[in-house]
């Protein structure tokens, strides 16, 4: 499995940019996290004695790769968990799917169902029992061959809320056998990718811009100098 690679750090925040395969927290695998990872980076890094305290607040699915957002205190964790409910962060992915979008941008909105015993959602169009409205924006940043680069900004926070949405408008995401792709990657990764973050620091109330470089791999160089 690839290393993690640290791409922000100070007193109160540390991001990673996540290989797609780690997991975030334990889960009843019992694999090795990214939050393991991090806590030990602080303990070796900064010669913590004792547990290090770390907040998740930016979780990635395990296939997912990209920016995974902690917290090094609690001051810290709660202020931008509550930025995160209110809306004020802005989230960029990128995704490769293989059918071209039919609108070179758009708006999708859908109302999604959550089954955690299969761990899959389900899009509809309309309000459905216990549903969550979820909405994003895409727009055609690329096409080569049968692959099309897109840049996804989601502006609620669902489970699983771009792989679902995308699939709901017959844009799977490559790699995605879960939500209809008719292809696997041989470490079972996904082509989307959490590329950017922008918010308010906590602390220094200063915006803070955070971006992670997409996976060194064919695929994704195709699209070099798009994105």
């Amino acid at each position: 499995m690839d290393e993690i690679s640290v791409i922000y750090e100070d007193n109160h925040l540390i991001a990673i940019n996540k290989p797609a395969g780690w997991l975030v927290q334990g889960d009843e695998t019992g694999d090795a996290t990214a939050g393991d990872w991090v806590k030990h980076y602080i303990k070796i890094r900064y010669n913590k004695p004792g547990d290090v305290f770390l907040g998740t607040i930016h979780r990635l699915d395990r296939p997912v790769s990209g920016i995974t957002l902690f917290a090094r205190t609690s001051k810290a964790l709660e202020r931008m968990n509550k930025q995160f409910q209110l809306r004020q962060v802005q989230k960029t992915y990128l995704a490769i799917v293989n059918q071209r979008p039919p609108e070179f941008e758009e708006t999708l909105v859908h109302h999604l169902t959550k089954d955690p015993q299969k761990n899959i959602a389900k899009a509809y169009t309309r309000p459905q029992p216990k549903s969550k409205k979820a909405e994003l924006t895409y727009q055609l940043l690329g096409e080569v061959g049968e692959h099309h680069l897109l840049q996804v900004k989601p502006l609620t926070g669902r489970p699983h809320q771009i792989r679902v949405q995308l699939a709901k408008q017959n844009m799977p995401i490559r790699g995605d056998r879960k939500y209809g792709s008719k292809m696997r990657n041989n470490n079972r990764s996904i082509h989307l990718h959490a590329y950017q973050l922008a918010f308010t620091h906590p602390v220094k109330k200063e915006t803070v811009l955070i971006e992670a470089l997409p996976p060194d791999e064919q695929i994704w160089r195709l699209f070099e100098g798009m994105i």
